[in-house]
C-alpha cells in the first residue's frame, strides 16, 4: 500500500543544498549478523574491520559504517539514517527475510520530483528508511 507524505520544505531549497552528513555509525549487538543484513540488503560488499574492543564495516564513499563497541546500543527510537535503494519494493521484501521488520510501508513522498521512502527494524534493533525514486 502506498500512502502520502507532504514535506515541509521547499524542493529547490533541498536540491541545491549540499550533503550535510558526514558520517553515520550504525550500532550492532551481533557484529557478524548486522553486517551480513546489510550487505545483502544494499546489494554492496562490507569489509569488516577489527580493532580489538571496537570492530566496524565501512560504508561505501566514507558515509559512515556498521559499528560494535562498548556503549553502542541499538535502538529503534535512534536517528533515522534514510539509505537509497534502487527497488524499495524488493529491498523491503529482503527486509523481512532476513530478520528486520518492516515499520512504515512504502509511501509516496507529495513532493514534486521526490519518490518514495520506507522505514524497517533492521537485524540489530536500529530504526533506519529507504528512499527510492520509484
Amino acid at each position: 500500500m502506498v500512502g502520502k507524505v507532504f514535506l515541509p520544505c521547499k524542493l529547490k531549497k533541498v536540491i541545491e543544498m549540499k550533503k550535510l552528513i558526514a558520517w553515520v555509525e550504525i550500532p550492532s549487538s551481533d557484529f557478524e549478523r548486522a553486517v551480513n543484513f546489510y550487505s545483502k540488503i544494499l546489494n554492496i560488499t562490507l569489509e569488516p574491520l577489527d580493532f580489538g574492543p571496537e570492530k566496524m564495516a565501512c560504508l561505501p564513499n566514507d558515509e559512515g559504517a556498521i559499528f560494535f563497541a562498548q556503549g553502542y546500543k541499538p535502538s529503534p527510537e535512534g536517528v533515522l539514517v534514510s539509505f537509497h535503494v534502487g527497488n524499495i519494493d524488493k529491498t523491503l521484501e529482503q527486509i523481512n527475510e532476513l530478520g528486520g521488520k518492516v515499520t512504515k510501508e512504502k509511501t509516496k513522498i507529495e513532493a514534486e520530483g521526490r519518490g518514495y521512502f520506507a522505514h524497517f527494524i533492521d537485524s540489530e534493533g536500529n530504526r533506519i528508511g529507504l528512499y527510492s525514486d520509484n
